[in-house]
Order: structure tokens, then C-alpha cells, then sequence
């Protein structure tokens, strides 16, 4: 199922993702730092979504309480949670 996220607290604008029984697919992250995003989405790809929750939740961008990782595991945990 196709989801969407709206992240706060960073530069990225959008967060999509497809979660299939548990697992991440086609995952894309519009704004924020390009190249980053894109390496990071591309290793998300077939990985379980609860442990990209696991090592994403917490990480910190600089001096802001949240990053674009730290983004991407809310918007998991918010579709697993429906």
C-alpha cells in the first residue's frame, strides 16, 4: 500500500513510500539534501520497515531535534499504526 508523509522539523517536503507485509518499496524523498536522500532511499529498498524504525528513530540533524531519517521512521511508524 502506497503512503504519504508530510515531515516536520527538516528540509524535506515529502516522504513516499510502498509497505508491503512489512517491507519498504519504492521509497522517495522529495527536498532536502538530494544525493543523500537518494542513497538512503535506495538502501531502504526490500528492507523490513520495523528495522529501519529501529535504526532511524532519534537521529539528530545538526542541531534540530529530528532529521530526514529520524522523518522517515515517523512516517513508518505512523503507517504501521494505520
Amino acid at each position: 500500500m502506497k503512503h504519504s508523509y508530510k515531515p516536520q522539523g527538516v528540509c524535506s517536503q515529502k516522504i513516499t513510500f510502498d509497505l508491503t507485509d512489512g517491507v519498504l518499496s519504492d521509497v522517495r524523498v522529495e527536498g532536502g539534501c538530494n544525493g543523500n536522500l537518494k542513497g538512503i532511499c535506495a538502501l531502504l529498498e526490500g528492507m523490513k520497515a520495523q528495522d529501519v524504525v529501529d535504526r532511524f528513530s532519534g537521529i539528530r540533524c545538526g542541531f534540530k531535534k529530528t532529521s530526514c531519517p529520524d522523518q522517515i521512521a515517523q512516517a513508518i511508524k505512523k503507517a504501521q499504526n494505520g
